[in-house]
């Protein structure tokens, strides 16, 4: 499975850089530790959202735009509803982001 680093730009990921940046800083870690321990997140994150995650939701709207670019599909859409078993969920705009996990 390929590692990519999409989820370095959620809360989790931007922290982990924060705190990484201040050990460089601090003279704690040099920055190929750093390099190391967001590779490491990297795979972590992709394998545990790859064999830990058993929801499902479905989700239906108007396709604005789409685009396949490097083996990355991304998808812009608007009016969305967004199901899940118990919940429903309308939302403006939503766009996905879509790589290939087989490599």
């Amino acid at each position: 499975m390929a590692s990519y680093q999409l989820y370095r730009n959620t809360t989790l990921g931007h922290t982990l850089q924060e705190s990484l940046d201040e050990l460089i800083q601090c003279g704690q870690i040099t920055p190929q530790l750093a390099l190391k321990v967001l590779l490491q997140f990297d795979k972590a994150i992709n394998n545990g959202l790859a064999t830990r995650v058993k929801n499902r939701i479905s989700f239906k709207g108007h396709l604005d735009t789409y685009r396949f670019c490097d083996n990355v599909w991304t998808f812009v859409l608007s009016k969305v509803e967004i199901r899940d078993v118990q919940e429903v969920s309308n939302i403006e705009k939503v766009k996905i982001v879509a790589c290939d996990g087989k490599s």
